[in-house]
Order: structure tokens, then C-alpha cells, then sequence
């Protein structure tokens, strides 16, 4: 049975199931909701707790071994199984298949896991599990819906932010759920209870937590932002990456972009044209790149392609262009926005 964490707690209060799998790659949320069932099991005088981390070496019949054998503190206890990014592979999934249908047991078993593709949830062991207990998954809050979850998770803390203040503390943890409660911890602890709170209060508290990465950048790209994709581009640069790991990420997106468009061209699906592309593209970000497709016509693909080869002359020297603004002025038609490579000597005039 699936359950999202906005309504693991209610589900709890009902019942505590013998099996719990939380997957997913967000840290605040994932945190909280092996929280909630840790509370749950407590509550119903669980008071034994056991952890097993699996690594390449990791015995898979220590669950069964863990499961079987005797409490001295109570006749329960609950079983974390932290899975991280491994792979149960066919020990552990016949395991897990194997706990999962016996009856015998009156434990708690919690696993925790990194993201689940579509692959993970449609094997024997996932639809085992999902039978007698509770699938959590777990996912980032994607950056358009960040203001208003920072709303609501204002409230917890007994602080009320304007939609421009939530919005501004947004864009300076840059999608960092434990970086934006923090940031409300210390909120809550500077002003009284129910106080409102504007953007004028956020830049007066908060300091610029965003820690920018070249994915981050892409993703911005692909997605069409270009006023977010500027932004991450500069905090790039303030943070002292290299300007050849940005030119790198970005080149690898127009390759890959390419390619994408040559097999769409070519007649293949989406679907068959993303899983032909090494490494695959998971299945949550192909529309990123169906976005970005419906916005860049293949002659714009190419002339992107060739100012970043521009670029990599300028890194290498045998170039004239100023870097960091080839950069931006590069990641900033990615996303759809004007550019102002026109104004370069050289640069191309149609893109």
C-alpha cells in the first residue's frame, strides 16, 4: 500500500503495519518519516531496535536471524534494514520476499532506500512487501511548489510568511528542504509566536544558503528557466567551480539534446529514444528533455554546440570570449531566454 509522508502520521495513528519501505532521495522528508514510524513503534512498546546496513558483503540471512531470535526487553522489536542505493540483488530479494509472506513474525521491519525506478517497484520483492505493508516515497519538492510547502511548514515552527517572503527564502536555499527549515528554526526562535513575517524580515535573517551544483544548472536549462538557470550560474562562479565543469555539464545536455532529436526524427518514441542514450535517462527527467526538445529546434541545438566550442577555445586560450558570460549567455538560451550572443564578434546571429 502506498502512502505519502503528508499522510504517514494519520496512517500510523490507525495502525501499525509489519513492513514499512521508505525510498527516496530527499533527506528532510525521508528523515522524518522513518521518524514517525520509529515513534509509532514506540508507542506500541516497541522499545527494542535493531539496524543492519547492507553493503556488497551484507548476509542477507541476518534478517531472518534478527527476526527470529528471542528479545530479552519485549516480544517485538523493530528491524531497520538501511538499504541505501544498493541493489537487494536475488539473495536479498528472495529474503525480503520470503519475510514478507511468513506469518510468523511480530517485528517491524523498516527498510530504507535511496530512489526506486519503475524497474525496483515492479519486482517480486517490491510487490511482496507492498502486499502487507506500507510503501513511503519520497520525493524533492520541485522548485515552483517550494514556496508554498515553505508556507506550510512555516506554521509548524508558529511563524506566518507572506507569499513574498516564502518565496524569497525559496531562492536562497535553492530547493534545500533541511536548509529551509533550519532557516525557520532560527526564524521561530528570533521572533514571537504567530508573528508575520515579510520579504523584508528574510533579508534582514537569512543568510544565502543556496549550494548550487552543475545538475541543478541543467535541470534549470532543460526545464526552461532561465532566470533561475542565470542565478545558479553566478552562485557557480561565487562558490569557485571551475568554469570547465559548468562548459561540461552544459555540452553534455546539447549532445545529448542532439541525439534525442536525430532518433525523434528518425520516427523512435520518446521512451525508446531516452533508454538508447548512455547512461539512460531515468524516467523522471525525460520531460525535462521533452520540454527543452519543444523549445529548441535542431538548427538551435547546433549553433549551441558551436558556442560551446567557442567556449572551450576561450578556457584553452585560443579564444577571445569572456568565460563566465559565454557561460551564462549559453545556459541562459538553453533555457529559452534571449541572449546577448549576438554582441560577441564571431557568435553566431540566428540562434
Amino acid at each position: 500500500m502506498k502512502v505519502f509522508p503528508n499522510k504517514l502520521d494519520p496512517a500510523l495513528a490507525k495502525s501499525l503495519a509489519p513492513i514499512y519501505l521508505v525510498a527516496g532521495d530527499e533527506p528532510l522528508t525521508h528523515m522524518e518519516a522513518c521518524d514517525s514510524i520509529r515513534a509509532a513503534a514506540r508507542r506500541e512498546g516497541i522499545d527494542e531496535r535493531e539496524v543492519l546496513h547492507v553493503d556488497n558483503n551484507f548476509a542477507w540471512g541476518q534478517v531472518i536471524e534478527s527476526a527470529n531470535a528471542l528479545s530479552l526487553f519485549s516480544s517485538r522489536k523493530l528491524i531497520e534494514v538501511r538499504l541505501g542505493t544498493q541493489s537487494p540483488g536475488q539473495e536479498g530479494a528472495r529474503v525480503l520476499t520470503e519475510y514478507a509472506q511468513s506469518t510468523q513474525h511480530d517485528n517491524v521491519l523498516l527498510i530504507t532506500a535511496g530512489r526506486l525506478d519503475r524497474k525496483a517497484q515492479q519486482s517480486s520483492w517490491f510487490k511482496a512487501l507492498d502486499k502487507v505493508g506500507v510503501f513511503v516515497p519520497v520525493w524533492p519538492v520541485d522548485t515552483q511548489r517550494m514556496g508554498y510547502w515553505i508556507k506550510d511548514r512555516a506554521e509548524r515552527h508558529q511563524l506566518e510568511l507572506t507569499s513574498e517572503a516564502a518565496q524569497l527564502l525559496a531562492e536562497r536555499v535553492e530547493g534545500n528542504l533541511l536548509a529551509a527549515d533550519q532557516e525557520l528554526v532560527k526564524l521561530a526562535l528570533y521572533h514571537p509566536k504567530r508573528t508575520r513575517l515579510d520579504g523584508n524580515a528574510i533579508v534582514d535573517n537569512v543568510e544565502d544558503s543556496a549550494r548550487f551544483d552543475v545538475f541543478s544548472l541543467t535541470d534549470a536549462c532543460l526545464r526552461g528557466e532561465p532566470t533561475r538557470a542565470v542565478r545558479i550560474v553566478a552562485g557557480l562562479k561565487g562558490e569557485g567551480v571551475e568554469a570547465p565543469v559548468v562548459l561540461w555539464a552544459l555540452t553534455r545536455e546539447l549532445r545529448t539534446l542532439l541525439s534525442l532529436r536525430q532518433l525523434l526524427d528518425q520516427g523512435q518514441s520518446v521512451e525508446h529514444a531516452c533508454k538508447a542514450q548512455k547512461p539512460m535517462i531515468p524516467e523522471k527527467r525525460r520531460p525535462y528533455y521533452q520540454n527543452a526538445l519543444a523549445r529548441l529546434p535542431h538548427k538551435r541545438l547546433n549553433k549551441l554546440l558551436m558556442f560551446s566550442q567557442r567556449i572551450d577555445q576561450a578556457v584553452k586560450g585560443t579564444h577571445a570570449l569572456p568565460l563566465w558570460d559565454g557561460l551564462t549567455d549559453l545556459s541562459l538560451t538553453l533555457a529559452g531566454g534571449k541572449g546577448l550572443l549576438a554582441e560577441w564578434p564571431g557568435a553566431y546571429r540566428s540562434a
